[in-house]
């Protein structure tokens, strides 16, 4: 199988725009004609004896604030959370060519936040976010799907509401990286770093 080659759009330090989370909005723009799922993003975390682990989750909200996905607290990557509330955030968009890197701390959203999240979810996410104790090990399949049920007869046709062990972490950036492949690895790469007026300052980086 053969795929025709895309042009890539060139990375330009000059027309980036001075604030990283207006020019993140600008490539998720492009990036929903072309990806099916652009919510698909690599969360990296390390527990703390500095063992990384990366997983791919979804991001269900972004703002001026940072960015936001959700989880079962007691998960391996709530865990390393607790002990090293920092994580790096990967998006990539293959059919552009583009990727972005975030670094930061981590926070937990308000409660209020987790709720109204929670509360959106399909039923059946909300059952298995009661049943399911992630990263956790179990027997077999036939456990999980007994835990399931449970569940499903404990709130029988009522709410269900959000368990005290899942909600919401937001990534607060300190460092992007917004990354555009160009031809023999020549790729265009330009970091955003705080300064201490509060502004980003904007330098290209070697590929």
């Amino acid at each position: 199988m053969t795929f025709s080659q895309p042009r890539w759009i060139p990375l330009d330090e000059t027309t980036l725009d001075r604030d990283p989370y207006v020019q993140f909005e600008l490539w998720w723009e492009e990036a929903v004609a072309v990806v099916r799922e652009p919510e698909a993003i690599c969360i990296a975390t390390a527990d703390s004896d500095g063992q990384p682990r990366a997983r791919m989750v979804l991001l269900r909200g972004r703002d001026e604030r940072g960015f936001c996905f959700y989880t079962n607290y007691t998960s391996q990557k709530g865990i390393d959370l607790d002990s090293n509330p920092k994580a790096s955030m990967l998006w990539y968009v293959e059919p552009l060519g583009r990727q972005v890197r975030i670094e930061g701390s981590v926070e937990k959203v308000s409660i209020a936040e987790s709720d109204a999240y929670f509360d959106a979810r399909p039923r059946g996410h909300q059952i298995g976010a009661h049943a399911s104790q992630q990263s956790q090990p179990i027997v077999n399949r036939v456990a999980l799907q007994e835990a399931v049920e449970e569940v499903e007869a404990r709130f029988g046709d009522g709410p269900v509401p959000r368990p005290e062990h899942w909600g919401g972490y937001r990534l607060v950036p300190n460092h992007f990286e917004f990354w555009q492949h160009r031809e023999d690895r020549l790729h265009d790469r330009v970091f955003y770093t705080p300064t201490a007026s509060g502004d980003w300052s904007l330098h290209r980086h070697q590929p």
